[in-house]
């Protein structure tokens, strides 16, 4: 039906649908709204019908996922190494880097020491950098990983590949296989949010597409300050009564071509409207932090004479999980240094360790840490040589480095004071307990009760899946 549709159009009439269309396909793709197809109860029924086939004892209802986009410094952060110390200046042993290419250093390139002292804190006695004073505090409720591997180099395809399992633009994220895989637990919000600070990102938009899950998993991205979607709100001069009697309209007309071509999306287009509605109520005491307590907003190091969109951020992601949001992706790029690493982290740790900590601590005294996943993380590691380029302007900083980096879990389902894997004693190369980015995509859907190997999606002919044919758990991150 749809194709015979299709086939009658004509140009003008194709172009024609489209400029009537474009602002509803654009609104749809803001607010992607409730997951499981809310278009209809049916194919809510239908997707949590299938949701019990792959699901296990699920420890965690969502996830909140800090993503350091850039690649933080492992070794100025997690796995001190002190016999870069001892070698400093030195030019990296041939052996360790034979047979491999790098965009910006030499193969006489010398080691660089790590800028930071260290401590062991806990009772784990994890090592963390003198850079990390609040996530020092709240050491035994975290898990850390310094053994990620992955096998992309650079930014762009390295950021798709930790949130879609792709490095190329098209596939779903991570948030939209939790949307389509086991819905969203409010009724007033999306179930997949993106919440942005710090600049641009490499991997785009790309990063919270469905890709082709159906459009109304889609990650919305929010604001941290005022509307969270622009032009959700109301225009002046437009009330409450004027604006439903005009989406009634909105959807009868759109029930009425949804019967005549069948085509799906308008069914989502329908609920995207529906959605937008909803939001207008929830969004703004969503966003009000005039309730929050004083000790709340300084436990997050949010003052509003030093703005900081990474701690509003955090506070907001907390809101939204206690409203029942199923995956919140934090952002903070500006991790990428290629030059001054000490004085880069030193910044981005100041901007990024009190919130992070803080999201951990509100967490676990508001009860809502046992059942909420946090990952900490960026797309890959920094090589343990000196990245030095007069004729580029850098010196003292760090290259791409995809062998090795860290991550740490709090929360949902997650082994307190776990500590997983080893770097050899340059920092360059996993040693023990390897651990694939697939492997962390596996790990994080076990924990919300999904297998991995059953979560799929059959597009184009073949079934696809988040981590596509690999991907273990990590079981000794598993509490």
């Amino acid at each position: 039906m749809i194709n015979q549709h299709l086939v009658s159009q004509t140009r003008r009439q194709f172009f024609s649908d489209c400029g009537v269309g474009l602002g509803k396909i654009a609104l749809s793709s803001l607010l992607a709204q409730q997951a499981l197809g809310q278009g209809t109860a049916a194919a809510n029924t239908l997707n949590a019908a299938n949701a019990e086939r792959y699901r296990y004892p699920a420890k965690a209802k969502r996830v909140i996922y800090l993503f350091m986009a850039g690649a933080p410094s492992q070794l100025e952060l997690f796995d001190y190494k002190p016999k870069l110390v001892e070698l400093e200046g030195k030019p990296i042993p041939p052996e360790v880097i034979k047979g491999q290419r790098y965009a910006f250093i030499q193969s006489d390139a010398a080691i660089l020491a790590p800028r930071f002292k260290f401590q062991k804190h806990g009772s784990s006695g994890v090592e963390l950098s003198e850079v990390l004073p609040h996530l020092s505090k709240v050491a035994d409720e975290i898990a850390m990983v310094r053994s990620v591997h992955t096998e992309q180099f650079n930014h762009s395809p390295a950021q798709l590949f930790l949130n879609t399992g792709s490095p190329i633009p098209g596939r779903p994220a991570i948030g939209a296989w939790l949307s389509y895989g086991i819905g969203n637990e409010s009724k007033d919000l999306p179930a997949f949010v993106v919440l942005k600070s710090g600049g641009n990102l490499s991997g785009g938009a790309s990063m919270w597409s469905p890709g082709f899950l159906p459009s109304s998993h889609q990650g919305v991205p929010f604001r941290s300050q005022g509307d969270p979607i622009l032009h959700v709100s109301n225009p002046v001069g437009i009330e409450n009564q004027a604006q439903r009697a005009s989406l009634d309209l909105i959807e009868q007309l759109n029930q009425k071509q949804f019967q005549k071509v069948g085509d799906p999306e308008i069914q989502t287009r329908i609920s995207a409207y529906e959605m937008a509605w909803r939001m207008q109520s929830a969004a703004p005491e969503l966003m009000d932090f005039s309730k929050e307590t004083k000790e709340t907003l300084n436990l997050y190091g949010i003052d509003e004479k030093k703005p900081n969109e990474f701690a509003r951020n955090c506070l907001l992601a907390r809101r939204l999980a206690e409203r029942g949001v199923r995956f919140i992706q934090v952002y903070q790029s500006g991790w990428d240094h290629h030059s001054n690493v000490e004085g880069g982290v030193k910044r981005l740790a100041g901007m990024t360790d009190q919130p992070a900590a803080a999201l951990i601590q509100d967490l676990k005294q508001r009860g809502l840490l046992e059942d909420t996943l946090v990952v900490w993380g960026g797309e890959f590691g920094r090589t343990p040589m000196v990245e030095a380029s007069a004729a580029l302007g850098r010196t003292n900083g760090r290259d791409h480095h995809p062998q090795a980096f860290t991550m740490w879990f709090a929360g949902g389902g997650i082994k307190q004071g776990a500590i997983v894997g080893k770097t050899d004693e340059l920092g360059f190369s996993v040693v023990e307990d390897p651990v694939h980015v697939h492997d962390v995509q596996a790990t994080i859907l076990h924990l919300l009760g999904i297998d991995h190997e059953r979560l799929t999606f059959t597009y184009q002919g073949r079934p696809f899946r988040l981590t596509d044919v690999h991907g273990h758990r990590i079981d000794k991150i598993l509490g």
